[in-house]
């Protein structure tokens, strides 16, 4: 938290995007508006900032400059969402306050202010905030208020499954630096309760109640994963943990905080994916999951997996934090987005 809070950057426009600290439906959001091109028609993207739903914001120094080299580079209006954190405020707070912004931003009457093109839109989050892309994606699909359609989602090494923290990944990765395990298993447990009894149950894989273990089909690595990620790891069904957690906190099932915990009705239909997963990352198997569980159910899906990145690294594009890894990275990211939104 003090690490977000020194990295706090203000809205500063400059000679190529203007840059201010607005809300949509209440929700405060920091807007990027390009200043090249001003009579065309711009695309426009809703990001969704990392931190384990507890830390980060639209004003921390890398995500403020992502989002405005974003809006630079494909002339596209970014809306940067400061949703509520925990351990203050508990899901489904967070997903609801995304959600919000998403729902008014695409009213056709919003995006003509803004002169955007309503087929070019998109949604893009890293880590916790890929997770609330993937939930925000699946519930527009199903929403018949929202008439406009989502061209893309990127997700940016996302958390997507709260049932089963010993994948692979989780075990490879367990003492790695930026998100070990134990810090997202933190993470976790404080998005839905400040009650430390959740977290002693996840840390164990000893969380999900018996009546809801025909959930674990949809996250089974030994079925999901591709053979090289298994690493020679052996399966073993999660034990079972008491009915009264999953009573307590129900959300800890619910797709909009886990999206790999839908049946393929719910995937059908999802725009053209981009997927970006990292190997040394205690999150990469959630993300490989969903690429495949996606394709299985016929979304076109890009996945790029980067061999030597910890989880984050694509923020890891601002001194003194700049490294050569995060800077491919978002060259490739904004790469594909020029090429496909």
């Amino acid at each position: 938290m003090m690490i977000t809070l020194f990295d706090y950057t203000p809205p500063v426009s400059d000679e190529k995007v203007i840059v201010t600290d607005t809300t949509f439906n209440d929700v405060p959001v920091r807007l990027y508006i390009p200043k090249g091109q001003p009579d065309s028609l711009k695309r426009a993207m809703i990001y969704l900032h990392g931190g384990g739903w507890c830390v980060g914001g639209k004003g921390m120094k890398s995500y403020d400059f992502l989002s405005r080299w974003t809006s630079e580079k494909l002339n596209a209006v970014v809306v940067s969402v400061d949703y509520r954190l925990a351990p203050k405020y508990h899901f489904p707070v967070q997903f609801e306050d995304v959600y919000a912004v998403a729902k008014y931003f695409l009213q056709n009457s919003v995006l003509d202010q803004y002169n955007i093109d309503s087929s070019r839109v998109c949604v893009s989050g890293d880590s916790a905030g890929g997770n609330l892309a993937a939930a925000v994606a699946q519930q527009l699909l199903h929403d018949p208020e929202v008439k406009v359609k989502l061209k893309i989602q990127a997700l940016l090494y996302p958390a997507l499954q709260t049932i089963d923290l010993d994948l692979p990944s989780y075990r490879d990765n367990e003492n790695m630096p930026i998100l070990p395990k134990y810090l997202m298993v933190r993470f976790w447990s404080e998005y839905f309760t400040n009650d430390t009894s959740l977290k002693e149950a996840m840390e164990t894989n000893q969380h999900v109640p018996a009546e809801s273990s025909g959930l674990f089909k949809f996250v089974n690595w030994s079925n999901w994963l591709p053979e090289e990620f298994k690493k020679g790891h052996i399966y073993t069904s999660p034990s079972h943990g008491s009915s009264k957690v999953g009573q307590k906190y129900p959300g800890l099932l619910d797709p909009r905080a886990a999206p790999l915990l839908v049946d393929d009705t719910k995937l059908q239909g999802l725009p053209l994916t981009y997927v970006v997963t990292c190997q040394h990352d205690v999150l990469r198997d959630d993300g490989i999951m969903y690429v495949l569980r996606l394709r299985e159910a016929g979304v076109p899906v890009v996945h790029n997996h980067v061999e030597d990145a910890v989880h984050g690294a694509l923020t890891f594009i601002t001194s003194p934090f700049d490294l050569s890894v995060g800077q491919r990275m978002a060259n490739n990211y904004i790469e594909w987005l020029n090429e496909n939104l």
